[in-house]
Order: structure tokens, then sequence, then C-alpha cells
């Protein structure tokens, strides 16, 4: 058995002896965005309390983990906050909770992050629907000596941000009169922000918006099958953008000044029966 396989078949033990009951949504929570999404019918509980290796957080990541039921029949398993490869772990340790969520049986991941915005229309409090990737953290979750039952050794990555998944978002985003705007993310390695040339190569890439965390989760979960959406929040212009510093405690306010549209698209989202459809 692989690494990888014991640690979740232990992280399954443990959800199992919580008694809580299984999941069809995961929901990821990014720097300052662990909103309210209902009352939890499991935890919270520390998510240290499901890992099998030492766990330490990041400002603006509680690392809580806690069981929704968004509708009748539907649950969802909500972290609040998510381990980064920066902070030390590795590809596997950093999609974990994304995988265990899968291996007890969800096939949506709803995700939402805070990134530097490097187009010039991209405002702090602007969110953003990721349409594509871009991997730049260095890494690959699907390095490695895998479980052939978890997917194929060399997974299509055309779709990595479903269709009809944007669809929905955008419709609920509208009815809400929230304004969701598209573009390509690029998830980099950090934790030190881009210098203002690595921000001009970006553009030149073809990225609208970058961060640290994401895309090894997007990676992850398509290997699995589960259908993905992103939603991010600017919570700055890029380096070089404005010529201003950057600072993390930029990103948490952004974060609480937004928190109320991100609650609303992310409720609205996981109340309708086709989150969890196709």
């Amino acid at each position: 058995m692989s690494e990888p396989e014991d640690s979740l078949r232990q992280g399954i033990e443990r959800w199992e002896r919580l008694g809580w009951p299984r999941p069809d949504v995961a929901v990821v929570s990014g720097s300052g965005l662990a909103v309210d999404l209902g009352e939890p019918v499991g935890g919270p509980v520390p998510l240290a309390d499901l890992l099998p290796f030492p766990v330490h957080a990041v400002v603006g990541h509680p690392l809580a983990v806690e069981v929704l039921a968004p509708a009748p029949g539907r649950t969802a398993v909500y972290y609040r906050g998510r381990l980064h490869s920066y902070q030390g772990y590795d590809a596997h340790q950093t999609v974990f909770p994304v995988r265990l969520a899968r291996l007890l049986g969800a096939r949506t991941l709803v995700m939402t992050n805070a990134v530097g915005g490097l187009r010039e229309d991209l405002a702090p409090g602007d969110l953003v629907l990721i349409a594509d990737q871009i991997n730049l953290i260095g890494m690959n979750p699907l390095r490695g000596e895998l479980p052939p039952e978890w997917g194929p050794r060399f997974p299509d990555m055309v779709l990595a941000f479903d269709p009809a998944l944007r669809r929905l978002a955008r419709e609920k985003a509208e009815a809400l009169g929230v304004v969701l705007k598209e573009g390509v993310y690029s998830g980099l390695a950090g934790p030190s922000y881009e210098t203002p040339a690595e921000v001009r190569m970006l553009r030149a890439l073809g990225v609208d918006i970058a961060g640290m965390s994401t895309a090894l989760e997007v990676i992850a979960a398509r290997h699995l099958g589960m259908r993905c959406l992103s939603i991010s929040l600017v919570s700055n212009a890029a380096a070089g953008v404005t010529g201003e510093p950057l600072d993390h405690e930029e990103v948490l306010a952004a974060g609480r000044a937004a928190a109320g549209k991100v609650q609303r698209l992310l409720t609205a989202l996981l109340a309708d029966p086709r989150l969890t459809e196709g």
C-alpha cells in the first residue's frame, strides 16, 4: 500500500469514528473566506482530527471541518481553510482533504481562493470564476505510484473546471446581483509574492489571476473524477500593477469586505440540485 493510500485509509477511519454522514459535495474556503454556510450537522472539529500528519495553520485559514446539509438529501463537507505546499507539505499532503472527500463519496468540489489580479479591469473585491488554470507550483499530486482505481495514469485536464457548473455559478450570481467575471488562474509556489517581472511573464502566458493554492487540488480532484468549480476573490492588484507593496493583511481585509456576497453565492449554489448532477 502506498503512503498516500495508507494515509487516506486512516482519514476514512477517523471520519467513521466521528459518525458523520458521507458527503456528496466538498467545499474548500480560501484566505479570509471561511464564511458561514449554514448550521452544521457535524462538527466543527479541527482539521487535524482527520489528518494522519502534523498540521499547522496560516492566518486566515481556521483549519476546521464540518458537515452541512444544504438541501434535502444532500450533504457537504466544508473545509474552512486549506493546506498549502509553501507550508512544507508535499503534494499528496496538500490535496489530502480533497482526496478524502472524494473517497468518502463527494463527486463535486467547490472552492474559493484569494488572488492577485493581473488584468487592469480587475479590482480588489471582484469575484472571478476560474475558466482554466496553469500549474506553476512545481509539484504534481499524481507523481508516484497511486492506486489504479483512483484514476488513469494520464488524466485529461481539458475540462478542469466543469462548464455546466460554471454556467450554474453565472446564473446564480446574476440572480443575486453579484458581478462574476471570468479568467485563467495560475497557481504559484509562494509564499513570497510575485515580482513585477514575474507578473509580466504571467500576463504573457495568458494568466488573469494568480494565487498560491487550488491548482494541485484541481488536478487531484479531476484524477478522481470530481467536477470542479472555483471562485476567486481579487484581494489585491498583482505586483507592479499599481506600484504598491503587497501584504497578507490586505488579503484578509478583502475577504472580510467580500464575505457577504461570497456567502450568498455559495449558499445558493449548494442548495441547487444541479450541483451534484452529471
